[in-house]
């Protein structure tokens, strides 16, 4: 896979991220740049559909690897993944291309630290587009209460507890990996995600993301104009932290349920993702004028 946008390598601290960019440079006044977050097990290149589009309607977009992901920005401790480091890493990010404010699009655990992000920082966020994973608070509540969620999130356990699971996810050149893509994510995709997942360490840095997961309750709400995105054949995020989304959201808030759609809607539904970030956009340029 080689698309067409810049890449840039970003230093934040002693890191160096993997970044690609659009062409376009975010003029003084203009609405602000749009930054995407991947998932697991998943990389920038999830937001190839996405930012193909931006490019050609000159949005100033920015995806990138994150910790972990980004070969230089690898360590090797848990205690190097704690969402406080994963959201001080997207702040320098964007302090590095000189965002001031950005919409903040994230998808699966993309999502979760876009969400901290948008809590704790709002003055960095014009608007949050959140796909698959509802606020942590929400998130945790299900688990926590709800059976089917518990069912559902079991394997995150796996992954925080069993010491194999980097090297079970990478057997077989990534098999498991695969097959949890199943038929919807394009061949081109997958082997994009796995190049970078089959990385010496990275599977076991992508794994640390869920070791060093502390709890969802002390996450704020979150008060910056809101579309949360959810497939309702998500085979991970089920109804209960769907619903119960809006009571951790203040500020404006649009609920989008997509029918049939899987947890992968990021190159499965790109359109929907884009609606939402023009729906923004739009709403940020009327409130400026």
């Amino acid at each position: 896979m080689r698309p067409e946008f810049r890449s840039v390598p970003v230093d934040v601290e002693s890191f160096r991220f993997d970044a690609w960019a659009t062409s376009t440079v975010p003029e003084s006044g203009s609405s602000a740049p749009v930054v995407l977050l991947h998932g697991f097990p998943q990389s920038k290149a999830s937001w190839v559909p996405v930012l193909e589009v931006l490019e050609s309607e000159n949005v100033p977009a920015v995806a990138f690897d994150q910790r972990g992901y980004s070969e230089g920005a690898r360590p090797a401790d848990v205690a190097d993944y704690t969402i406080e480091k994963l959201v001080a890493d997207v702040l320098g990010v964007c302090d590095e291309f000189g965002f001031d404010r950005v919409h903040l699009v994230g998808h699966d655990w993309g999502a979760l630290v876009a969400w901290n992000v948008a809590a704790r920082r709002p003055d960095r966020v014009a608007s949050l587009v959140a796909l698959s994973v509802p606020h942590p608070a929400a998130f945790g509540w299900a688990i926590e209460h709800d059976p089917e969620q518990r069912e559902h999130s079991a394997y995150m356990q796996f992954f925080r507890e069993d010491p194999n699971a980097a090297a079970l996810m990478t057997a077989d050149g990534g098999a498991a990996v695969r097959v949890g893509f199943g038929d919807v994510v394009p061949p081109a995709f997958v082997a994009e995600h796995l190049r970078v997942l089959l990385q010496d360490g990275a599977m076991d840095a992508a794994l640390n993301w869920y070791r060093a997961m502390d709890g969802m309750d002390d996450v704020p709400p979150v008060d910056v104009p809101t579309t949360f995105v959810w497939g309702t054949e998500d085979m991970a995020i089920c109804r209960a932290g769907v619903d119960r989304c809006r009571d951790f959201v203040t500020g404006d808030y649009t609920l989008h349920e997509l029918p049939r759609a899987s947890h992968w809607i990021p190159e499965e539904h790109p359109e929907t993702v884009l609606d939402a970030i023009r729906k923004h956009r739009s709403i940020e340029g009327g409130h400026r004028s």
